[in-house]
């Protein structure tokens, strides 16, 4: 921790200085001379200025301003620059795709152009003239960060969270508050599973085995249920956006840390080759990058059990789910980046996610029958009378009603939605200002775990599900409530997706569903 809080203040300050160096002067006038502001210029969008004066940082409308120095950019010809810097998950596949997307609808043809360390530019050309280039800088989710925070970044792509080292960093470099509401984007989702060969008799394993298998502890399959076999294990590159996926989500709730002799792999493709060619293997890879490896279904001791699926991944009900973020800069991005950062939420983008092999954000609405197994577990779980009274109420209120998979759950210990439900919030709010859900009913289901009374269980789901609700109406400025019908409902432990006995299982049984009539 030590090494990289010196790392980041060392990255700080020779940003900083190489920024000094490169920078120039120039002074903005009015045209009537009334306004003139001296300073070193940062950058220039097409549209705006951002010069760094005695009074801090100002941006400023072109339009209204003459420029003069040496710093002065040239207006004709001007071609916008976007750079992005962090995980190569992203970079190699997604984005490129959803930039050709995004070029497509917008009348650009698009040039790619190789760079050196394996880096490359995709240029946007209206007929032979360069109108914007996106460059990327294809690393891990770390160096994504390191850069967005010396400013060597437009925007940064990660495979998690911003870790709170990174925040004050952020902080720090003036950045301001990175898991504020605007700075950051989900754009798609992935999730990381336990895959084994076809061949392989083992079918299923609880979280607290694989963290286990991943630590050392757990070293042979026979304590698995498997042959008495010694395992081999494949994990994805320290510092990549996964591995620390795992590291967070799996390896520090059950205070675990990784076995020395794990193989680790730079691309999930390679990894699950690996694992193809040997029957005793393990190895977490990338749901959108499984290929023909066969994922372990995830079990707990009270009988429930939960694999990857589109729909899973995007309802969050599987717990190893992997958000893909975009963290944004304070400051004001070229429209084009703006224009391009508007298509990736839309329909048309959504598309190019799902070709892409990741799961989109697109609301998708699931039916009653496909929930079988949900239902089941419940009357399972149900406990006495009123257990199954409760679920009684449940299958009436929601009766002939569908469920969308935008779903909502929290972070640990907090009444904060989590980075996925935020985005949830936005999509959905989105789809009320587009009047999706006119003359329709819309109810939003709190659920709990099963700790501590049932009543108040029950209260604490209806309390959620109506922060949720207010949280999506907020965000849905434009839209005109009146034309939907919105309730919240709480049914506390009726409808448990995993066991109680963990803290993941809890945490997954604390969420909001949001269902359609």
């Amino acid at each position: 921790m030590t090494f990289l809080r010196a790392a980041v203040c060392a990255a700080l300050f020779l940003a900083a200085f190489a920024r000094a160096l490169a920078a120039e002067d120039v002074t903005l006038s009015s045209p009537d001379g009334a306004v003139e502001i001296t300073g070193t210029l940062l950058g220039f969008d097409g549209e705006f200025y951002r010069v760094q004066t005695q009074f801090g940082e100002l941006t400023v409308d072109g339009s209204g301003v003459y420029c003069e120095g040496p710093g002065c950019p040239s207006l004709s010809g001007f071609v916008a620059e976007i750079t992005l810097a962090g995980s190569s998950t992203m970079s190699e596949v997604l984005l490129p795709a959803l930039i050709e997307g995004f070029a497509l609808r917008n009348g650009y043809q698009t040039r790619r152009e190789p760079l050196p360390q394996g880096n490359f530019s995709h240029v946007l050309l209206r007929g032979q003239q360069p109108a914007a280039r996106f460059t990327f800088t294809a690393s891990n989710t770390d160096a994504g960060f390191a850069a967005l925070i010396v400013d060597e970044a437009d925007v940064a792509m990660a495979l998690r969270e911003i870790r709170p080292l990174e925040q004050k960093a952020a902080r720090a470099a003036q950045l301001g508050d990175l898991t504020g509401p605007g700075r950051s984007r989900v754009l798609a989702l992935d999730a990381f599973v336990p895959v084994v060969a076809p061949g392989n008799p083992v079918r299923e394993i609880s979280l607290p085995q694989l963290a286990q298998v991943l630590s050392g502890r757990i070293a042979n399959w026979k304590e698995l249920g498997g042959p008495d076999a010694p395992i081999s294990l494949h994990m994805p590159v320290s510092g990549s956006g996964l591995a620390q996926a795992v590291e967070d989500k799996l390896m520090a709730p059950f205070g675990a840390g990784f076995a020395p002799q794990i193989r680790r792999h730079d691309r999930s493709s390679t990894l699950v080759r690996q694992v193809l060619v040997d029957p005793f293997s393990i190895g977490i890879a990338s749901y959108a990058e499984k290929g023909a490896a066969r994922m372990l279904t995830l079990t707990g001791p009270c009988g429930f059990s939960l694999q990857a699926s589109r729909w899973a991944v995007k309802t969050e009900d599987y717990p190893l789910t992997v958000p893909m973020f975009l963290y944004l800069p304070a400051r004001r991005l070229p429209k084009v980046a703006r224009d391009f950062l508007t298509y990736v939420r839309g329909p048309a983008a959504q598309a190019v996610i799902r070709r892409a092999g990741f799961v989109d954000q697109a609301p998708e609405l699931i039916p009653v029958s496909r929930q079988g197994s949900r239902f089941a577990n419940a009357i399972l779980a149900a406990e006495g009378e009123a257990g199954l009274e409760e679920l009684q109420r449940l299958v009436t209120v929601l009766g002939g009603m569908r469920r969308l998979t935008a779903s909502f759950r929290f972070e640990p210990g907090s009444a904060r939605p989590d980075a996925q439900s935020r985005s949830n919030i936005e999509q959905l709010a989105r789809a009320l200002e587009a009047g999706e859900f006119d003359a329709k009913e819309i109810v939003f289901a709190g659920f709990s775990d099963g700790v501590g009374p049932a009543e108040g269980n029950r209260q604490i789901a209806l309390k959620r599900a109506g922060a949720v609700r207010d949280a999506v109406v907020k965000a849905a400025e434009t839209a005109d409530i009146s034309r939907v019908r919105i309730r919240t409902e709480g049914f506390g432990e009726a409808l448990p997706m995993a066991c109680d006995d963990s803290a993941w299982g809890r945490q997954i049984n604390r969420r909001v569903e949001v269902w359609v009539r």
